[in-house]
């Protein structure tokens, strides 16, 4: 296989990722005080959004990679 037609099967998989679940989300954690043995600590969910737009560039991009690099094997 080659690395052109992996990095487009990665493409596709993950613009169909970014259909299915809209956005990546992580939790971020952070200090807001420490008195000695106690620390308290807040955690915070954050999403960042993944438009269908660029899902759907990613799934473009992604077939015509793999077919251009079928096409040169």
């Amino acid at each position: 296989m080659k690395a052109l037609t992996v990095i487009g099967i990665i493409l596709i998989l993950l613009g169909i990722a970014g259909f299915i679940f809209g956005g990546i989300s992580f939790t971020k954690k952070s200090k807001v005080a420490d008195l000695g043995p106690v620390e308290i600590q807040t955690e915070k969910k954050e999403t960042v959004p993944v438009t269908p737009i660029a899902s759907g560039v990613a799934v473009v991009a992604g077939i015509i990679m793999v077919v251009v690099g079928a096409r040169k094997s």
